[in-house]
């Protein structure tokens, strides 16, 4: 049984796409009937008509299905998979300190490959065609994106709680991590530095890792003020609410995306707006763990780009993009009392089009001609797809991640018809399996 059925890095075809619907996320032209081509991995053409006096070496009927940008996942622990319905219902103190770090502490080398493995089937499977992920192990990782041809920005996550030298250690790591993988898999993966938390990593690690931030040129990923808690936690330690503190430590004076961002105050949300700071929405998650609901309204109102995450399938516990879009624009609604709070359309635009930017990407989450072809395909002849022609509506209210049938990356296919094309999901299945009961063990 092979892992890899398709090697991905040699995929250089050119494809016709005929008779299809495009939900293109440009707002110069939303909605395209007709036709898609792409050559070496960029989109050439969209419009009615097929282009003439042009062979393809692969053409795909379209009819009955809704072609769309991937799915851009901004926040995520892959390997956490292996902890997946280990520890329900809990606060998160609780469920970080007594669930989850005991047990991370088991994982080796090989449960983390698996563990990232099985996620990215469950990603590609669901319509996600780029993902953050936050962890440790993380050459595993960017082995298990290589392989898969899945895009991922990647990045060593680092809790600073432990000594000086264990701290220097794992910076070593991060900057080694980010020397070897930043442009590889044929410029699939990039790369962040991240310090876990403001109340995981004291001050002058945090400043450690700035500065090296800055000297590689990488962005800074972390997560910030997810609990109400945490936040009372910052301002007992060091006199200031999580925002300030990042804000004197330097953290936003680059590229920076923070996650959750769920306790902020007006003053909080005009700094991260100043500082042009990103935002990882993980509705599921927040939810799960009773952390609160993010001001996602008031953030988009001040033009900060707010993206979303699921965040790991051991918090939320599904990695299941639509439901998070799902999740976005139904929860504030509901807190705000106003049905206008986030429109299907604004939803969608940040599982893609804002998740790009989270994540500086300039050539992914719109289709259109010299963008990247990282698309998905949804079957639209089920029920819930009728009336036909609300595409968006459907999409948001109606659709869910069973409706995807195709899946490429750099105009690749990951997926046919429901069938993996480059990893063999049953050996991932049953090696996660094995990995999974001797950590439980």
């Amino acid at each position: 049984m092979s892992l890899i059925r398709v090697e991905v890095g040699k995929w250089m075809k050119s494809m016709l796409i005929r008779d299809g619907i495009f939900l293109t996320m440009d707002p110069a032209q939303p909605v395209v009937e007709g036709c898609m081509t792409v050559e070496n991995g960029r989109i050439t053409f969209i419009g009615q008509n097929v282009p003439e006096d042009k062979t393809f070496a692969e053409v795909i009927d379209g009819k009955n299905r809704l072609f769309m940008p991937g799915l851009i996942n901004t926040h995520n622990h892959a390997a956490m998979s292996l902890l997946r319905g280990y520890a329900d219902d809990l606060a998160l103190k609780v469920w970080l300190e007594e669930k989850m770090w005991p047990n991370e502490a088991k994982f080796t080398d090989e449960d983390v490959r698996w563990g990232a493995l099985l996620s990215i089937v469950e990603m590609i499977k669901s319509g996600t065609t780029c993902f953050v992920d936050m962890y440790d192990h993380m050459d595993e990782v960017a082995g298990a994106v290589e392989m898969s041809g899945i895009r991922a920005c990647l990045t060593r996550g680092m809790i600073g709680l432990g000594g000086e030298d264990e701290q220097r250690a794992k910076l070593a790591e991060a900057r080694a991590f980010v020397e070897n993988w930043h442009g590889q898999a044929d410029g699939r993966i990039t790369t962040m530095m991240s310090p876990h938390a403001p109340y995981t990593c004291p001050p002058a690690f945090i400043r450690q890792i700035v500065e090296t931030a800055r000297e590689l040129n990488v962005p800074i990923h972390t997560h910030m003020s997810e609990t109400a808690s945490e936040v009372e936690w910052n301002v007992k330690e060091y006199g200031k609410r999580p925002v300030e503190h990042l804000l004197e430590l330097g953290v936003f004076d680059g590229p920076c995306l923070v996650a959750h961002a769920v306790h902020l105050n007006n003053e909080e949300i005009d700094i991260l707006r100043e500082h042009d700071v990103k935002v990882s929405h993980n509705p599921g998650s927040n939810l799960k763990l009773a952390s609160g609901i993010a001001r996602v309204p008031d953030m988009l109102q001040k033009g900060i780009t707010v993206s979303i995450g699921t965040d790991s399938s051991a918090s939320n516990n599904n990695l299941d993009m639509f439901e998070e879009i799902r999740l976005a624009a139904l929860i504030h609604k509901g807190v705000s009392g106003d049905p206008t709070a986030v429109p299907a359309e604004q939803a969608l635009r940040m599982g893609t089009v804002m998740g790009a930017e989270a994540l500086w990407l300039e050539d992914v989450g719109i289709l259109k001609p010299g963008m990247k072809a990282d698309l998905i395909a949804l079957d639209m002849s089920e029920a819930h797809w009728y009336p036909s022609g609300h595409y968006i509506s459907h999409l948001v209210y109606a659709a869910s991640a069973r409706d995807v049938t195709d899946v490429w990356v750099d105009g690749r296919p990951l997926m046919r018809n429901r069938e993996l094309v480059t990893l063999d999901e049953e050996r991932i299945k049953w090696e996660f399996q094995k990995r999974f009961e001797r950590i439980m063990a």
